[in-house]
């Protein structure tokens, strides 16, 4: 590691940023270094410009990863290298709204059945019915299930947060069966090096794999079955604030975005639409 990195890394430390946050800010600098073949404390603000430019017209990166890379190339250029740049100022990614994709609970069946390996088919299963984040189902400890008190705890969520979610009677039973098959010590889903837990790229994997085995042509990921467990909570009739404490939502306006999702409210537009128009 150079002087630099070890800098920048310990300044992110200094504030606070989570492990994941800081690994994201290097990666988006060191794709800046690649790209101009030198340390990117050697670059001019017209440099910088130009590459944001390049990322923008060339590579048309998404704006949610424009975001990551304007985040952490600010970081370096503000916060470790003391440079208050206008061109920082200037970028400003496109706020798109996009309604996430939602699976019903009968096509994440079809999928998670159709994942060979068994830690991983429980992951999902966990991530699922816990309304997981990937990062945050590969990463549980055997100690965080407490069957007790039917909760799972989530270490270090978005934001660095910890928060427990409620853990159901079926998906104990499979962790019990998932337990006396595999006998994991630390990591509940360890990789095939017992000291680590699965990576989030294997999930995915599986995921994408199992997907396209099961006949079913959504864009879906591992993260859709997050956005698939709150909208089957909300068309169960649990409240939203529950809903919003569960997934570990800074804002209820993040959660309320499943409210345009569930069958219930489809159903209900659909009937008062054919009503509307029955004389047309």
């Amino acid at each position: 590691m150079t002087a630099l990195r070890r800098r920048m890394v310990e300044d992110m430390e200094l504030q606070g940023l989570s492990a994941s946050t800081r690994e994201t800010y290097v990666h988006a600098v060191n794709g800046l270094a690649r790209y101009y073949g030198c340390s990117p404390d050697r670059l001019s603000e017209e440099q910088l410009r130009e590459y944001f430019l390049y990322l923008i017209n060339d590579r048309r990166v998404a704006p949610s990863t424009l975001t990551v890379y304007l985040c952490g190339i600010k970081f370096f250029y503000e916060s470790t290298l003391k440079r208050q740049w206008q061109v920082l100022e200037l970028v400003r990614p496109k706020k798109r709204k996009k309604l996430p994709v939602v699976l019903s609970r009968e096509e994440v069946r079809r999928i998670v059945s159709r994942v060979r390996c068994r830690r991983i088919r429980m992951c999902l299963t966990l991530i699922y019915s816990c309304g997981l984040r990937v990062s945050e189902g590969t990463k549980l400890q055997v100690a965080d299930i407490d069957s007790a008190r039917m909760v799972v705890r989530v270490r270090e969520g978005k934001g660095g947060k910890d928060r427990y979610v409620p853990l159901a009677q079926r998906p104990l039973e499979l962790l019990r069966t998932y337990w006396v098959v595999e006998r994991p010590r630390l990591w509940l889903f360890p990789a095939r090096q017992r000291h680590r837990h699965l990576a989030k790229s294997t999930v995915q994997k599986a995921f994408k794999s199992a997907l396209s085995q099961s006949g079913i042509f959504k864009n879906a990921s591992v993260h859709t079955l997050r956005h698939s467990y709150a909208t089957h909570l909300l068309e169960s009739g649990v409240n939203l604030h529950l809903i919003q404490q569960t997934l570990g939502h800074k804002s209820p306006r993040t959660t309320t975005v499943y409210m345009h999702l569930t069958q219930k409210a489809l159903e209900g537009l659909q009937a008062d639409i054919n009503e509307l128009m029955v004389d047309l």
